[in-house]
């Protein structure tokens, strides 16, 4: 029988870090989605088996956590695992490891399955029989330890920026990558901030699609002097995704 737990190696190119010496969170993020990509496509659930069907995964949430980040020329080890299905949404978690298995941090994020041609979420517990349910880790050992994902509340946010989106922008389905916004979200911040400060979790919920020509529109709320939270609309109306930044003193 299959291991339900699926660990890949990943390691810090020069081109991947900020000019602090540490992996700059998108590709950190791109490392955990690859990750989760090929343990999908291990079991028979991954986007190019899906895609025969018209049907795609698409990331809901990711809640990511730090205690360090690894560093250039560093090696590290992505560890995947499924926490739980419901009926249109799925728990997936990650560890993110050092050589000697301490943990630089960990990430928790929720998935849903669309049907191409409606855009509309899946019933994950019908199709394909549900054998999606056969690969949910139960142990305790591989509890992630950290928070699940917040609430947003935003009352009077500020517009701080607008920006085009283009060719780069968007991936295979269609519409602008989750990573982008990821990093057009950190482009907010003055680099003095991450001279003094790193990230310490970085929680992102998006909640609906925007595609190429569209123009986000970034507001942010500060929540206190290390956290702030993150708005994108598109076309100055629609929401399309929420972010919450936490900073903490930077460690050399």
């Amino acid at each position: 029988m299959m291991e339900k737990i699926d660990s890949y190696e990943c390691f810090v190119e020069p081109f991947h870090v900020d000019f602090t010496g540490r992996v700059f969170m998108g590709v950190l993020g791109n490392h955990l989605l690859n990750a989760a990509g090929k343990h999908s496509t291990r079991r028979g659930w991954g986007i190019g088996a899906l895609n025969e069907t018209q049907h795609t995964w698409v990331l809901s949430r990711l809640s990511i956590e730090l205690y360090d980040m690894p560093r250039q020329y560093e090696h590290f080890e992505v560890k995947t695992w499924v926490e739980g299905v419901m009926k249109l949404f799925t728990n997936r978690n990650f560890a993110i490891l050092r050589p000697d298995g301490s943990a630089y941090g960990y990430a928790r994020s929720v998935w849903a399955m669309i049907d191409l041609e409606t855009r509309r979420p899946c019933d994950l517990l019908s199709l394909y029989d549900g054998d999606i349910c056969r690969y949910v880790v139960t142990d305790e050992e591989n509890d992630c330890p950290i928070a699940g994902h917040g609430r947003f509340r935003f009352r009077e946010p500020e517009l701080v920026r607008t920006i085009d989106t283009y060719y780069s922008d968007v991936d295979i389905n269609g519409h602008i990558n989750s990573i982008k916004y990821i990093e057009h979200i950190l482009d907010l911040f003055p680099k003095e901030r991450f001279k003094s400060q790193s990230i310490e979790r970085f929680e992102i919920a998006y909640k609906a699609e925007s595609h190429l020509g569209d123009r986000l529109s970034f507001y942010t709320q500060p929540v206190s002097a290390d956290e702030v939270d993150v708005e994108v609309r598109k076309n100055e109306a629609e929401v399309v995704c929420q972010a919450k930044i936490r900073f903490r003193t930077a460690t050399i």
